[in-house]
């Protein structure tokens, strides 16, 4: 049965735009489920046609889990189209990661927005062994967060560690996001 657009409440109405825009909300906890439904969208957006369009991903997020946020810059890095990132609201953490991910040039922030950057960090409570392991799983997770903040700031590693993941949380202005070539434009 093919539905009529009356059919439809204003809430679906307004994802069929959305998705008819190529533009996607990443907003709240980064967690699976919310991942897994931007992972979609960009997998259907690379599937759906050759012909090259650019995709707009807006984020709104505090952060949350960073393997899955590793996860969505795997796919952002291989998609055929640019993806313009435009950060509202809060980028951090994780969501900052995403964020910087963007297609160089089209990496978008608005001027209220609260962005924060900082060293991936694992509560251990385990024994000597476990703990161990931990802590090469948080050097590595930090070596690949290093890795991608330079693919985007092309900042050298003594740089990106002092500013950008030193010991303690790093809250940034959007100039310097901008100064850091992290961003490119402001909203």
């Amino acid at each position: 049965m093919v539905r009529k657009a009356e059919d439809f409440n204003a809430t679906d109405r307004i994802d069929v735009g959305l998705l008819n825009s190529h533009t996607h909300f990443l907003t709240g906890e980064i967690d699976e489920a919310n991942i897994g439904a931007c992972i979609k969208w960009l997998v259907y957006e690379n599937l759906e046609s050759t012909k090259l369009k650019t995709l707009t991903l807006y984020i709104n997020s505090t952060g949350g889990d960073l393997y899955q946020a590793f996860g969505l810059i795997d796919i952002m890095r291989s998609s055929t189209h640019p993806i313009r990132t435009i950060g509202i609201g809060s980028v951090m953490s994780a969501a900052f990661l995403i964020f910087v991910s963007g297609t160089k040039g089209d990496r978008y922030i608005a001027s209220n927005t609260g962005i924060m950057c900082h060293q991936f960090t694992e509560g251990i409570d385990a024994k000597y062994h476990d703990i161990k392991a931990q802590m090469k799983e948080s050097e590595y997770c930090n070596q690949r967060m290093l890795n991608i903040l330079k693919e985007a700031s092309e900042l050298p590693n003594a740089k990106i560690k002092a500013k950008l993941l030193p010991a303690s949380d790093v809250y940034l202005t959007v100039e310097e996001l901008l100064d850091m070539n992290l961003a490119d434009n402001v909203l």
